[in-house]
């Protein structure tokens, strides 16, 4: 897993318990349902009692032939059964209804949470990891409201109902089995702790696999292209022999368990036999109150039994909670809103960056920037180069805002960035990163991601402007033609040509190109260069790139290396030079 995985572990306390409540916050709205619920809950297990207790009295009749007596108990015991399948119904249904609304907004708000926080968190994260917790959190919270809630209520209650009936019914096989059976509960105790803390490690383990599993599928062409299936495979299989081995130990460790229940368990329900067989004999109690007295140990056995395993469940689902309120309580760095902001005029002036310095917070000690000033001038194209690593991206986050930097400022004409509105302030960007992101959907909404109040008509003249228009139309479904999972259906040229309608279509104050052509052939480059051209007009722009063709023509060209500014100029000017822009162009700055 990654380096946060320390995060996803959450300690059960009692302050752990008290911060999960607040998903309770979920249910508040169906709190007449959810009571209705618990009230079914209620009836339901205590009609349980009653129907176990009333077994004995149906034994006693029949042995003293009071066949009156009989038909009554068995009229009772059938109303019974018909309330307690009523109430079942009602608990389940109305369950149901609260926890799948609830999960369903519980699931809004933590992807609306995902929505609106800093780069920085999910770079210290794996997309894997994320969505793996989530699922699983969410369905380990929603269980416990739809089952595990409900047994353990009526685990509570029928303990607790049964034996008060089991002392009124013979207090000297009530003590007896008090004598006996609690030692062997608090050895079993012990052990089902263990057993679940195997249980435990073995779904870490599967969640590190899924984990993997949902990594190695994203970037599955780089792992073809690269030939590493086998070491995908070879980690894979490291990881799923790890839950093997985890698995086994579980397992044994259940078989002795399991040993251990029908030795010592049960040989106490034999002991307890003995001893009532012996009251009976004496007439101390009859033979109704022995069976009564057996169903009903037999029942808060059971219920014992499962409790430590509600218990278990209900720990868990604290556990996820608070994976879920890490998630939700994080800082975000906006609002998310409703609707998309309303157009307000762009910020008039130059780009500038003051002794800009920066490294990345998973990365401390690795300056990326050193104390940099630079100037993109409005309405013109300044041009970033310099080897890899020289910071030419990360200049780009900072424009966007991905990140903040540690020293000095930056300013959109006389304002600093950091004090705009974030929502309006990226709004006035336009995006077209190298390695280009399509979603699943059609064409027209790839576009449109650009401004989503956009029409057909603003689309289409989009694509025209970005040379993407003719072989949209080519598609037997034109603009509704769905482009794939992260766009795989599409040329690499015509992902790049789609991105460039998107910009085109947002109609950008400041433009940030970041290596848009560094992956093309040269005759998808030509139609790219042109739209490129055609969007960077009249338009402050960034550009950075390696191929000589994106960058010759800028207003000025800037040469980074170890995040700071070597050289700055026109193309000819820094030839004439004869410095390290000259020195990169001999060396291949085509090839970066």
């Amino acid at each position: 897993m990654s380096e946060t995985k320390h995060s996803l572990k959450v300690k059960i306390s009692r302050a752990s318990i008290l911060r999960s409540a607040r998903l309770f916050r979920y249910i508040q709205p169906y709190r007449l349902i959810f009571g209705l619920g618990l009230f079914a809950l209620v009836i339901s297990s205590i009609s349980g009692l009653m129907l176990f207790s009333s077994l004995g009295d149906l034994i006693d009749v029949q042995t003293d032939r009071l066949n009156d007596e009989i038909g009554k108990i068995t009229l009772f015991l059938l109303g019974i059964l018909v309330l307690q399948g009523l109430t079942s119904f009602v608990r389940i249904y109305t369950f149901s209804y609260v926890t799948e609304r609830s999960m369903a907004k519980l699931r809004q708000d933590v992807f609306a949470s995902l929505l609106s926080l800093p780069m920085g968190w999910f770079s210290e994260r794996t997309t894997g990891e994320i969505s793996s917790r989530i699922s699983a959190d969410v369905a380990s919270v929603q269980s416990t409201l739809t089952t595990y809630l409900a047994e353990f209520v009526r685990q509570v209650i029928t303990i607790v109902g049964t034996v008060v009936i089991l002392m009124g019914t013979s207090f000297k096989l009530a003590l007896f089995m008090v004598a006996t059976l609690p030692a062997m509960a608090v050895l079993a105790v012990v052990f089902g702790r263990y057993v679940r803390k195997l249980g435990k490690k073995a779904q870490d383990e599967v969640a590190e696999s899924t984990a993997l599993l949902e990594e190695v599928l994203s970037g599955i062409a780089t792992v073809k292209a690269f030939t590493t299936e086998w070491w995908e495979f070879s980690k894979y299989k490291h990881k799923t022999d790890q839950v093997v081995q985890t698995g086994m130990r579980n397992a044994i460790a259940r078989g002795t368990f399991a040993t251990f229940i029908v030795v010592f368990i049960f040989g106490s329900i034999v002991g307890l036999v003995w001893f009532g067989g012996k009251l009976v004999a004496t007439g101390e109690i009859s033979t109704g109150d022995l069976f009564r007295f057996f169903m009903l140990s037999a029942l808060m056995a059971g219920s014992a039994g499962g409790l430590a395993e509600t218990y278990a469940q209900l720990q868990k689902s604290i556990g996820a909670t608070e994976h879920l309120l890490d998630i939700m309580e994080a800082q975000p760095e906006l609002d998310l809103p409703s609707a998309p902001a309303p157009k307000i005029p762009a910020p008039q002036g130059s780009f500038r960056f003051a002794h800009v310095s920066f490294e990345y917070p998973n990365r401390t000690g690795v300056q990326v920037l050193a104390d940099l000033n630079l100037e993109i001038l409005e309405g013109k194209t300044t041009a970033l180069v310099g080897r890899s690593g020289a910071g030419k991206s990360t200049l780009a986050y900072l424009m966007l805002r991905f990140y903040a930097p540690q020293s000095g400022t930056i300013f959109w004409g006389n304002e600093p960035i950091e004090s705009m509105d974030l929502r309006n302030y990226r709004s006035f960007i336009g995006y077209v990163p190298q390695e280009i992101i399509l979603f699943s959907g059609s064409i027209a909404e790839n576009i449109r991601y650009g401004d989503v109040r956009a029409g057909q008509e603003e689309i289409e003249n989009a694509a025209k402007s970005a040379n993407a228009h003719d072989f949209i139309v080519e598609f037997p479904e034109g603009y509704e033609t769905k482009v794939g999972e992260r766009g795989m259906r599409l040329s690499g040229g015509q992902r790049q040509r789609i991105a460039i309608a998107r910009a085109m279509l947002a109609n950008p104050a400041l433009l940030i190109l970041d290596e848009a052509t560094s992956s093309l052939d040269n005759a998808s480059e030509g139609l790219v260069q042109e739209a490129l051209t055609r969007l960077m007009q009249n338009r402050t722009s960034l550009v950075i790139a390696h191929r000589l063709s994106t960058i010759k023509h800028a207003d000025s060209i800037v040469v980074l290396e170890k995040g700071k500014i070597v050289e700055q100029g026109s193309h000819f000017e820094l030839l004439e030079r004869s410095g390290f822009y000259a020195h990169l162009l001999k060396k291949g700055i085509e090839e970066g």
